[in-house]
């Protein structure tokens, strides 16, 4: 006995959605197609036939596509990629990528552009501190510089203060020239950057000069109160555990806390880092929370989120074939 296979229809409201909807040559259209190779999608003028076992996914793609465009918003093929893994993970692109933080230096609005990334703003916004942890390219640092700055201007806060410890991947300090701030000036520049996209540069100099925003090494952070700030701690898989101890009984009264980190990339010696394990230590206090991240939420080129998904394949077959200690050889 046979099956008749689901079928959706959407109906788009007004022809001139559709061709931002199927993109140029239909190339968004066939990004869909490939999402979903076991659903036959078939365009009739102003409708959208999907035949299929996923049919009812597709159609919500569709009619979520439609919501960003009826909202202003422009659709490209790095869009449709992230709407179709959030679809299939029952989430809404409509809510996710319309979520504002604030107007960027360039005059673009800052969004998440992922469900995790999504679920990390809600985090910082409900929490006092917060743990974003995952692979380069997740937006970790520049998503937490973006509600620092979005906190400032709502007064929410007095100042902003940011902070990366000092650890060489690779390289010495000594051999940098320049005085002691001069050789900490590298480490320091991805959160000059992230600033400089929220805030356009001669502003954030003010800003910095009166002390407003504070970027400094964590080491400055030793004996310090530090009340009424956004504070983020980037980098955090590099403190050491007396460093992440240290960090985080400074938070005084009216402060907002954020940790980034990626326990992949930990250059501290000994691997002693003040970021492994802490969730056991520390997940169960109030207004705390951790935010995890993976491959799926790199913003990056395609090729990036490629990489980092082949890494943590190759870490997690490693784990898996490593001989457990109290396994008996036959």
């Amino acid at each position: 006995m046979s099956t008749v296979a689901p079928t959706i229809t959407v109906v788009v409201p007004g022809s001139h959605l559709m061709a931002e909807l199927l993109g140029q040559r239909d190339e968004l259209l066939r990004r869909v197609e490939e999402g979903f190779p076991d659903v036959s999608v078939v365009v009739r003028g102003n409708e959208i036939n999907c035949v299929g076992p996923r049919a009812h996914q597709v159609g919500k793609l569709f009619e979520e596509m439609v919501l960003l465009l009826q909202r202003g918003e422009k659709l490209d093929q790095s869009v449709m990629d992230r709407s179709i893994v959030m679809v299939r993970a029952e989430q809404r692109p409509s809510t996710i990528l319309t979520d504002d933080i604030l107007k960027g230096s360039r005059g673009r609005m800052v969004r998440p552009k992922t469900a995790g990334q999504k679920r990390y703003v809600d985090a910082i916004r409900n929490n006092t501190i917060t743990f974003g942890i995952g692979p380069a390219g997740t937006g970790k640092s520049w998503l937490a510089v973006a509600m620092a700055v979005q906190a400032l201007h709502a007064r929410q806060v007095q100042r902003i203060v940011l902070t990366r410890p000092a650890v060489e991947a690779g390289e010495r300090l000594g051999f940098l020239p320049g005085d002691l701030m001069a050789k900490i000036d590298p480490y320091l520049r991805p959160l000059y950057d992230a600033l400089y996209d929220m805030v356009d540069t001669e502003a954030a100099q003010k800003l910095i000069e009166r002390q407003t925003i504070e970027v400094a090494p964590l080491a400055f952070m030793r004996g310090r109160t530090l009340n009424n700030s956004f504070i983020i701690l980037d980098e955090a898989q590099n403190t050491t555990p007396e460093q992440m101890k240290m960090f985080l009984t400074r938070i005084g009264f009216g402060s907002k806390v954020v940790v980034t980190g990626d326990i992949s990339q930990i250059d501290v010696p000994d691997g002693r880092s003040g970021l492994v394990g802490l969730e056991k230590k520390l997940g169960a206090i109030d207004s705390l929370e951790f935010v995890r991240m993976d491959g799926s939420d790199v913003v990056r080129h395609r090729i990036v989120a490629d990489i980092v998904a082949a890494y943590e394949k190759f870490t997690s077959s490693s784990e898996e074939s490593r001989p457990r200690k109290n396994s008996r050889r036959e």
